[in-house]
């Protein structure tokens, strides 16, 4: 209802008993932040799903988030402030900032803290950084893996990862102001399909059928490698029996600290996966695929916009097929339902169970979860049939791993090695032990695998073999640890990684993780009651985050008592 001049000069905006005010409830909506985001925005759909896209658009121009964008945003998706704040404050790479808050420095250097960068000095390299920066200037930030653990420590300026960093590169790097990622070069969508690319894909929907393909996945072994380890033919076959329409997501969040592999291959040949991708979303005709990538892989982001803009140049896909979505620093986000949440645009909470996403996924819809290494070897095995993998053989066990090879060992990296392998014969592919370690143990999969002593190295590291000694493969992210290195430190630095990861949303993780890292810097452990706090948090939990971070606690009190 329009007001009169009257009430607008005596500030009622409103008729009706009551004081009158001169604005509406809440943050009100400033002009000129309006035309900003909508700047940004430009022809983009207007859909609550886009949130966290839209928030990456603020923060990379504005180096912040300001409550008046927030609120302008909010405007613009017509949905409430409070949903746009929630999920602002819920990611670690946006800066939401009030009204009454400086912003941030205009440069941020975040230093990862994972544990092979622990080993390689990332703590005296966080205290030269803050004690030889201007915090007016530079903010100097502890963050999680990187997933470049093979060229520990490693720390991120802007965009822009620095391996092997010492304080002398970062003066070099703020000095030349280059603060975006470095391309690696790998094989293009031209260089790929020159050697044949894509043929296999094209034959298959000219004249595929969809029992032989999923036979041939069935007998090469192949399973879920981000860590579940489920057979990946009887998942399609169970998403492609709901009724469509059906989606297709990529987990591309591997923040296993320890784990570079997915990185590995989509920086070499992001078309091996990308065409192992449209056969999945063949297989269970999935209506789009969307690939979920973590924001700590700007170049992988970059490649991924490329070459999925030249597959719909080539009329591959249609445009708009491969929904790209990039993540926003949340280590939760690995687990697939808090990745829908995400990418829905919301916080990534893990969803109770049942249903399962090959169900319910997203939007409500069946979808096929699989990671980025998985669809990689779909490819592989699609065109040169099941016995690249299940050929391979090594102590009982068939197939191939990607093992991610990280601390006191000679060479790190991605090793490809029989599924079979022990830590024995995966420390000879990483060239051995550093000169002057002696093996004392290692990380078999992660921070959620524990630690294992040196004693137990003849365990064939692969699905279902670690079980019986308390932990497991996961993404086959294996750290070494040698002599001059605490096994009670090691422990420390994987619960404080839970403790800062957590979602939140449960109580046992919540207090769980925080409680551990309490009780585990005394100087004695209290094992009677670590051991309470760890049935608790592995009984009770919602998901894989708190039910498996009490491992490196009994781990740790079952193998290295005499530290703890």
């Amino acid at each position: 209802m329009a007001l009169d001049d009257q009430s607008r000069q005596s500030g009622v905006w409103k008729s009706g008993k009551g004081r009158g005010r001169r604005t509406p409830k809440g943050r009100q909506l400033d002009d000129t932040a309006w035309a900003e985001v909508r700047a940004l925005l430009a022809d983009r759909p207007r859909r609550r799903d886009l949130l966290i896209e839209f928030l990456h658009l603020i923060q990379d121009r504005y180096g912040h988030l300001s409550a008046p964008h927030l609120r302008a945003l909010a405007e613009e998706l017509r949905i409430g402030m409070a949903e746009v704040w929630e999920v602002a404050t819920f990611y670690a790479h946006f800066d939401p900032v009030r009204e009454d808050t400086p912003p941030p420095p205009d440069l941020t250097i975040r230093v990862c803290d994972s544990l092979s960068c622990e080993l390689a000095g990332s703590d005296a390299l966080l205290s030269a950084l803050r004690s030889g920066t201007d915090p007016a200037k530079i903010r100097v930030l502890r963050a999680p893996c990187m997933g470049r653990c093979d060229t520990a420590p490693v720390l991120e300026i802007g965009h822009r990862h620095i391996d092997h960093a010492t304080p002398e590169k970062v003066a070099q790097a703020v000095s030349a102001g280059d603060f975006h990622p470095e391309m690696p070069d790998y094989q293009t969508y031209a260089a790929y399909c020159a050697q044949g690319g894509y043929e296999t894909l094209k034959d298959i929907r000219a004249n595929g059928d969809f029992g032989a393909v999923q036979e041939k996945i069935l007998a090469s072994g192949l399973r879920g490698l981000g860590g579940a380890g489920f057979p990946t033919g009887r998942k399609w076959g169970f998403v492609r029996a709901e009724a469509g329409p059906r989606y297709l997501a990529v987990n591309g969040d591997e923040g296993e600290p320890g784990t570079f592999k997915d990185r590995f291959y989509l920086e070499r040949e992001p078309h091996v996966f990308l065409e192992g991708m449209l056969i999945a979303a063949w297989a269970v005709e999935a209506e789009t695929c969307f690939v979920y990538m973590r924001d700590e892989y700007p170049a992988v982001l970059e490649i991924l916009r490329r070459e999925i803009a030249a597959l719909e140049a080539a009329g591959i896909v249609e445009r708009g097929y491969i929904d790209l979505r990039r993540g926003a620093g949340a280590y939760i986000c690995g687990e697939e339902s808090a990745m829908i949440e995400s990418i829905e645009g919301k916080r990534g909470l893990p969803r109770h169970r049942p249903p399962f996403v090959a169900q319910v996924g997203v939007f409500g819809r069946p979808t096929l979860v699989n990671n980025v290494e998985t669809l990689y070897w779909v490819a592989k095995v699609c065109r040169e049939g099941p016995e690249i993998l299940c050929s391979a053989e090594r102590n009982g066990r068939r197939g191939l791993r990607s093992y991610s090879v990280s601390g006191r060992v000679k060479t790190p990296g991605v090793h490809l090695l029989p599924a079979g392998s022990t830590i024995t014969d995966i420390i000879a592919a990483a060239g051995g032990m550093l000169d002057g370690h002696v093996f004392k143990a290692y990380q078999p999969g992660g921070p959620s695998s524990g630690l294992l002593p040196a004693a137990l190295d003849d365990i064939p590291l692969d699905f279902d073999t670690l079980q019986p000694h308390g932990s497991f493969i996961g993404s086959a992210a294996v750290v070494v640890l040698s002599d001059k290195d605490s096994a009670r430190a090691a422990a420390l630095n994987m619960l404080r990684f839970f403790e800062d990861e957590s979602c939140g949303q449960c109580t046992p993780c919540r207090v769980g993780c925080e409680k551990a890292v309490k009780l585990m810097q005394a100087d004695r452990w209290d094992r009677g009651l670590l051991e309470e706090l760890c049935e608790a948090m592995a009984d009770a939990s919602i998901c894989g985050l708190g039910q498996a971070a009490p491992n490196p606690i009994r781990l740790t009190m079952k193998h290295f008592a005499q530290e703890v």
